[in-house]
């Protein structure tokens, strides 16, 4: 490949966070290409869970039926202590206000390879595996890669000596926890100093096992333990490394067979798929923009398991970028656009770390006094008549469009089945991935200025009215009673701009939205 390619978008890493952008990108008519060193799908299980907000995003990319094919879904999550007591349960049964399951277990290698069909069936997009990015340099019309062709043995990339170039309006590192990208930009990460070294074997048991519980954590200070599911036919256990144990020690085969021992898995009741050591670590990137190059995924964050939200995250950054990409590369919104998605994925990404963090300080207690007192406080707390246990985190997005103030503004929006114009299904099935105003009557909508819609219709915005009977279980009056508003505004990537209390509001509110956007 010695010729240089042209494209709208180059994304650099072709795991779940680059594959959503991909096929996101390409659904919208963007010229793509992808890069990435494995010249195969890495074949090796990694992430487990994703939420209902990532089920979106799948839906969104037109995969979500064939990702079902792949997954279980979770119905409780317990912590449990030393003795087996219940130090708390949360309960992930049913859906989310995203429309789809609260929790879904797969098998990274499973989802990847359906995504993977998915975007190779785009002509629009190009996925060249096998090839490794070496250096980018960037000018005002865009950016220049040059990538080298290689192979893995061993486990090492090493150069084969073709070499070509890229060259693409944006480029975006979705390139991992070692990105090549960041380093090339020279964006330092924010280490909030939570390191702690788990040894995470994957196994495929050789009979069929009812798991109970099914997702748990177990407290033990002797050996904090987690116990997952790890997709159709998969367990996952985590073990936590002890004060003087090494990564080198710890990652052998014989030690994941003696650690799974006392839980029944033996070489004759199992095989063990993966056992390796992980640096549980929790970071973001400083910038996640440098002129035409962005950073997504865990390139621009890294976040402990204990909340199952780290591939969730970097597919939240594929969809904010998505829209905001397009918009830039159809030339309705100016290039300054793309400066609010770092703002408001660091912030949001910011709280899922740091629950997860707080997680961790439970679970990773090696103390036998310390975890006593925690024990005797978790469990004293549920006998508080009061008690609810956390539900899964929504948090807000940082700073950047959405309208400080407005009702719900920064906040996930919901997804239910609507009819419109006798086509039933779900929301963004019907409507689309674009923005969309959602109002109780046609009497909010018909208050809109002439401003207002043109700069709707040149986004190519939807304008809903609930009281022609698009709302078909209620879901959105629900939300609206919720929010105490006629109406709300929201953004392709889920989240609204805002809701607003009548007509008037309304119309203030898709002015701050053009002002902020640049949307005129």
């Amino acid at each position: 490949m010695n010729e240089e390619t042209t494209a709208d978008v180059a994304i650099v890493g072709y795991g779940p966070t680059g594959q959503t952008l991909a096929l996101l990108l390409g659904r919208l008519g963007r010229k793509v290409v992808v890069v990435d060193r494995w010249p195969n799908l890495y074949p090796l299980p990694r992430a487990v869970h994703f939420d209902h907000e990532a089920a979106r995003i799948l839906q969104a990319c037109g995969a979500i039926e064939d990702v079902n094919r792949v997954i279980d879904q979770i119905d409780t999550y317990q912590w449990r202590n030393a003795d087996r007591e219940m130090l708390l349960e949360l309960d992930w049964r049913g859906d989310g206000p995203s429309g789809w399951p609260v929790s879904n277990i797969f098998s990274q290698p499973e989802l990847e390879a359906v995504l993977d069909r998915h975007v190779k069936a785009l002509a629009n997009v190009e996925v060249r595996q096998g090839w490794s990015a070496r250096a980018l340099a960037q000018d005002d019309a865009g950016v220049r890669i040059e990538v080298e062709r290689g192979e893995m043995r061993d486990g090492q990339w090493r150069a084969a000596g073709e070499t070509g170039t890229l060259r693409a309006r944006y480029v975006v590192g979705c390139d991992g926890a070692n990105s090549f990208v960041r380093r090339a930009l020279g964006v330092a990460m924010h280490d909030l100093g939570f390191l702690f070294d788990w040894l995470v074997v994957d196994v495929k048991p050789r009979e069929k096992r009812e798991w109970n519980p099914k997702t748990w954590q177990l407290c033990d200070p002797k050996r904090p333990t987690t116990l997952v599911p790890g997709g159709p036919g998969r367990r996952r256990w985590e073990f936590m490394l002890l004060p003087g144990e090494t990564a080198a020690d710890m990652n052998k085969r014989e030690v994941a067979w003696r650690l799974l021992e006392p839980w029944g898995m033996t070489p004759e009741t199992a095989e063990l798929e993966r056992h390796a050591v992980y640096t549980f670590r929790a970071q973001w990137a400083e910038r996640w923009r440098e002129g035409r190059v962005l950073l997504a995924g865990d390139a621009a964050h890294l976040m402990p398991p204990f909340a199952g939200q780290g591939m969730c995250s970097g597919m939240r950054d594929s969809v904010a970028l998505a829209w905001r990409l397009d918009a830039v590369l159809r030339g309705i919104a100016p290039d300054s656009l793309l400066d609010s998605y770092g703002p408001e994925r660091s912030g949001h990404v910011q709280e899922m770390i740091g629950f997860s963090v707080e997680l961790g300080k439970v679970i990773c207690i090696t103390d036998a006094e310390a975890a006593r007192g925690r024990d005797a406080a978790m469990i004293a707390a549920q006998q508080d008549p009061a008690y609810r246990p956390p539900p899964p985190p929504q948090p807000r997005l940082g700073p950047g469009l959405w309208s400080e103030g407005a009702p719900g503004a920064g906040l996930l929006g919901v997804q239910a089945p609507v009819d419109i114009d006798g086509r039933r299904g779900l929301f963004d099935d019907v409507v689309g991935l674009r923005f969309a105003v959602i109002a109780r009557d046609r009497a909010t909508l018909d208050g809109l200025s002439d401003t207002s819609r043109a700069a709707l219709a040149r986004w190519s915005a939807a304008l809903i009215d609930l009281s022609s009977g698009v709302d078909v279980t209620g879901a959105y009056r629900a939300w609206l009673d919720q929010l105490g508003c006629a109406a709300a505004f929201v953004r392709p990537d889920f989240y609204l701009q805002g809701g607003a209390r009548d007509a008037k509001d309304l119309d203030r509110l898709i002015g701050d939205w053009r002002a902020r956007a640049g949307a005129a």
